[in-house]
């Protein structure tokens, strides 16, 4: 039973933790080992199934891709790094470089929270005990960060 649970969070949020560790660690290589550690740990019943699993996963992914960082000797930069994510197949050419780039380019703070609010689907609440910062700073920090993204990729579209 457990590990049918812990299968169907992996597939619910697998990618969303994916996403929101390479905006975090900056490669596909330390993400994806970030990511896979948390649900080992679940796997192997060395940590209580969370009751909200949402935010204990984010929470986890977070902790882990800090742990990788501090003991990086350096930091990949995200313009230079495998995609971050697939564009849908509707997408316009070259429309997920556009987005890659257009978040390498927002603060670190700015984007992480972009990214859990966006792709994450985390409220402001979650978000901001998440980071550790208040729920209007974290609501800020996406609207800043949205407008950030629609004027880098308004003037991309015009280039």
């Amino acid at each position: 039973m457990e590990r049918g649970l812990i299968r169907r969070m992996y597939e619910e949020h697998g990618p969303a933790l994916l996403l929101y560790a390479r905006a975090l660690a900056g490669d596909a290589s330390s993400a994806e080992d970030a990511v896979q550690q948390v649900f080992l740990r679940l796997l192997a019943g060395r940590v209580p199934l969370p009751e909200c699993p949402r935010p204990y996963l984010f929470r986890a992914v977070r902790n882990e891709s800090v742990t990788f960082l501090r003991g990086r000797d350096r930091v990949v930069a995200l313009a230079d790094a495998e995609p971050m994510f697939v564009a849908p197949p509707e997408a316009e050419e070259g429309e997920r470089e556009r987005l890659e780039e257009a978040l390498a380019e927002l603060p670190a703070e700015q984007r992480e929270v972009v990214v859990l609010r966006t792709w994450g689907d985390l409220t402001f609440e979650e978000v901001a005990e998440l980071v550790g910062v208040a729920p209007n700073t974290a609501a800020s920090r996406w609207r800043y960060g949205l407008e950030k993204l629609r004027a880098r990729l308004a003037r991309t579209e015009v280039e």
